[in-house]
């Protein structure tokens, strides 16, 4: 991504984080990292969506992540979201496919030190189908997310996601979609290719049409090199095959989650909490954490093990 006109900065010795007037970009030194879209951005009209990152760069600068797929237009980069949004027994919208459904996003707070960079979002859920006494949008839900990034080293860079959901109303529930694939929460849109492999803490992984029981992480690894890079590291070496381990926190209930995978086509996802919804409270936010790790070439099993043993 070109760097954005009249950003506003905030600086670091080694991090940087640019606004401009829909999100903010955090790079390290000259090599974007990702952009966290905060205004509403839709497809001539179809799909509105905010509060989500996209894209997101690999180690050598080329864009990993989709937006508006043509097979998902709903689909969003790196994205947390549920078909069932519950109050009381009634339907509040859809926030995976983007229906009757507004992320407001109310702050946005930048912090750079030299060894990470990150952003802390406040942000309201609305919909048209929960409304005040003027028939007026009516806040039901409020988020606190932060996104972390971590300093790359030659061969990975780490970025957390910690996502805080409190209700605003009481007998609120989240829930996957109604069926026997139960998708939902947090969903990485990663561009695929035939290359790619799935694997686990167990060995190789299948993709199926259900979820299925991975383990504690998922690594995807294959060959990014036919993606040309928006804006390459000034570095002699030459690009690599590369990949994406997706971390989950062992406090998110249920650990380790059952997931959705998919070669070609989609997002894949740490199913939370399933078919089944689950409670939000009001008086104490549902928190789930994951970690996304970038690396160069494939990773062992034992080193996956230790990212995920030091998660917090």
């Amino acid at each position: 991504m070109s760097k954005m006109p009249n950003a506003d900065k905030a600086a670091g010795d080694r991090f940087r984080i640019d606004a401009c007037e829909v999100g903010y970009q955090i790079s390290e030194g000259e090599s974007p990292v990702l952009f966290y879209q905060q205004q509403s951005k839709s497809a001539d009209g179809k799909w509105p969506r905010a509060n989500y990152v996209h894209p997101l760069y690999d180690l050598d600068g080329r864009v990993i992540t989709e937006d508006f797929p043509a097979d998902h237009g709903h689909h969003r980069g790196i994205f947390w979201a549920w078909h069932q949004v519950i109050i009381g027994d009634k339907q509040i919208g859809d926030s995976w496919e983007c229906k009757r459904f507004v992320w407001d996003v109310k702050s946005v707070e930048r912090a750079v030190e030299n060894d990470s960079a990150g952003l802390n979002v406040e942000v309201f859920w609305l919909s048209p189908d929960w409304t005040d006494d003027d028939q007026g949008p009516k806040p039901f839900v409020k988020e606190q997310t932060s996104i972390r990034v971590h300093r790359a080293t030659p061969t990975q860079r780490m970025i957390d996601f910690t996502i805080r959901i409190q209700a605003l109303e009481p007998n609120l529930k989240l829930g996957g979609s109604n069926d026997a694939k139960g998708y939902g929460g947090f969903a990485p849109r990663i561009r695929l290719n035939p290359t790619m492999k799935f694997s686990s803490e167990n060995g190789d992984v299948e993709p199926a049409t259900t979820a299925v029981a991975a383990g504690r992480w998922l690594d995807i690894s294959g060959d990014f090199r036919e993606l040309r890079p928006l804006n390459p590291l000034n570095t002699a070496e030459p690009a690599k095959p590369s990949g994406v381990t997706i971390l989950s926190h062992p406090s998110i209930p249920g650990f380790p989650r059952p997931w959705i995978l998919r070669r070609a086509c989609s997002m894949q996802n740490p199913v939370f909490p399933g078919r089944e919804p689950v409670d939000v409270l009001v008086d104490k936010p549902l928190i789930l954490k994951y970690r996304l790790v970038l690396h160069r070439g494939e990773v062992s099993v034992q080193t996956i093990n230790q990212w995920q043993d030091e998660v917090v």
